[in-house]
């Protein structure tokens, strides 16, 4: 009773906005009490609105109420303070799951505020003071609430582990020194850290250089990233200006051959017309001349008949005329000639539209991926290729939808066409490369060149002039059953390195990177390229003898 009692005095003489004993107590008007300052405080915050409220009924007051310490009820805190009645701490004072709790607190336990290394405990505010107190316990060391302060007793001896073994590097206690670890070099725990804290320090601040370094890299790619979008607004603004002024040419000039075409048709339609006109007069002139002949015809009267007849039959000398000579006119011409414009305007935007396609895929980036190094990261940048039939010699028989070639000893009917190697047995891809690009190419037979060129290398000539390799236009590894060999510009390297029937090629084109790589169940790099690519580059393959067969694989 006496303990409900004490609750009850707690609830009836507490606050109920900051949860403790009433200071400078106030009544307001609907009769409850509250601090002074609490009160205020809540009022201040209504004080827009001009209506205030009691926190706990609601009921509203206006104009705000004048505030007057109880005096009575003030005396009354006084005195059960002096009796040792305290106020219930507020629910926040109380530890919760994850927090540590007072180890000498019974009931329900406060929130630690400290932790004993030399206790091996943790003490609430109330519980702490001893430690402040008391000389003995001033020494010990005190350190933020842990729940993890059973870490620091050594479970075999159950004492505080105040020492450090460097040569196991673990924390012992004084026991283990003198048993397990005897002989051992081992410091204090405390000098030990000292060491640590130094290493730490350090590593703090090579981590925060490093942090300085990568703002700067990171405000550098800003920089860049905003430079890059400014370049390509430009880009974007001046190509739409200067198409622009194209298409109003294009205009200007469909308008002037429009023009001209319904000039000279006007021309002509007049110069018809007024002809048409006269030969209409001339009918009906005749027509008439008819009617007069038809009547004198019938005329009974002899003398009559010969009289009219001199002065009726003569006809005007453009009777005699024969037909008109109409020379069929057509602007069918024009037609063709505007033909011929639009089909070289389409032969040069397709050539300077692969330049531009190359200038913007080439543009310098300040960052790059780096090159790959296993054969599922070149996979990513894989190629599905087919080989051109008009670029064919006319001894290579294509199948599996222009992916696989082989040498035949019977002519193809394959039509002329000015990209046809006609020397050697080679063949070019129809897709154009630029970028990343990688492909693989398995070859059987005697031996194969793999290759890669540009479009205008040459195709007509001999071996040393359009063969792979032969050229400054080529690059190609030349595979056969003994041996590798890279040539470029006729110039041969001798290429060691395992024998494989697949040999996979990567480009990186605006970097100016080809390599060529024996594929098995590894990937052994044959022979690398580092050069400057001014043109997109086409996939090539060389077969040496009738017989010998490449396919372009499939990789996705």
């Amino acid at each position: 009773m006496a303990q409900r009692k004490i609750e009850l005095d707690r609830e009836t003489f507490s606050c109920s906005i900051c949860l403790d004993l009433l200071k400078d107590p106030v009544a307001i008007p609907c009769g409850h009490s509250y601090c002074m300052n609490c009160i205020k405080t809540h009022w201040d915050e209504e004080d827009e609105k001009k209506i205030y409220s009691c926190p706990q009924c609601r009921q509203s007051f206006t104009p705000r109420p004048v505030l007057v310490r109880n005096t009575m009820l003030a005396v009354l805190v006084e005195e059960l303070k002096k009796t040792g009645l305290q106020a219930a701490p507020a629910d926040h004072c109380y530890a919760g799951a994850e927090d540590v709790a007072c180890d000498v607190c019974t009931g329900r336990k406060l929130k630690a505020l400290k932790s004993c290394l030399v206790c091996v405990a943790s003490f609430c505010e109330k519980h702490l003071q001893f430690h402040y107190d008391s000389v003995p316990f001033r020494k010990h060391k005190l350190v933020e609430p842990s729940k993890k302060l059973q870490e620091n007793i050594c479970s075999r001896h159950d004492e505080v582990m105040k020492i450090f073994c460097r040569t196991d590097q673990q924390s012992i206690c004084y026991l283990c020194s003198m048993d397990e670890h005897k002989g051992h070099d081992t410091v204090s725990a405390a000098a030990e850290r000292t060491e640590r804290q130094r290493e730490l320090e350090v590593s703090q601040q090579n981590i925060q250089q490093i942090i300085q370094d990568r703002e700067k890299d990171v405000k550098l790619l800003q920089q860049e990233v905003e430079a890059i979008s400014r370049s390509a607004d430009k880009a974007v603004e001046d190509s739409e200006k200067i198409f622009t002024e194209l298409i109003r040419l294009m205009e200007e000039r469909r308008s002037d051959v429009e023009q001209q075409v319904r000039s000279q048709q006007e021309t002509e339609v007049s110069r018809v017309k007024e002809l048409q006109e006269k030969l209409e007069q001339e009918i009906t002139e005749l027509k008439r001349k008819d009617a007069e002949l038809e009547e004198l015809s019938h005329t009974e009267d002899h003398t009559q008949f010969l009289h009219n007849y001199p002065s009726l039959s003569a006809l005007s000398e453009s009777t005699h005329s024969s037909s008109i000579n109409i020379c069929p006119l057509s602007f069918e011409d024009v037609t063709a000639a505007v033909s011929e414009v639009r089909d070289k305007l389409q032969d040069v935007l397709r050539e300077t539209w692969t330049n531009i396609s190359l200038t913007v895929t080439d543009m310098d980036v300040l960052l790059s991926d780096p090159e790959p190094k296993t054969r599922a990261e070149f996979l990513k940048y894989s190629r599905e290729i087919t080989l051109d039939p008009n670029t064919a010699h006319r001894e290579l028989l294509l199948s599996e939808g222009n992916r696989e070639v082989i040498v035949m000893k019977k002519q193809q009917s394959y039509p002329s066409h000015i990209n046809r190697f006609t020397e050697c047995f080679q063949v070019l891809s129809k897709e154009s490369l630029t970028g990343r690009c990688y492909w693989e190419v398995e070859w059987r037979g005697r031996g194969v060149d793999v290759a890669v060129a540009y479009k205008n290398i040459i195709r007509a000539w001999g071996l040393d002039e359009c063969g792979f390799g032969c050229n400054d236009k080529s690059w190609s590894l030349d595979c056969d059953s003994n041996s590798y060999k890279f040539w470029y510009n006729s110039v041969k390297t001798l290429i060691s390195g395992p024998r494989s029937s697949r040999v996979g090629v990567y480009l990186d084109h605006s970097a100016g990177i080809l390599s060529f790589y024996s594929v098995s169940e590894t990937m052994t790099l044959l022979h690398r390229v580092q050069t400057t690519f001014t043109q997109p580059l086409y996939a090539g393959v060389l077969l040496h003898d009738y017989g010998d067969t490449v396919e372009l694989c499939k990789l996705k």
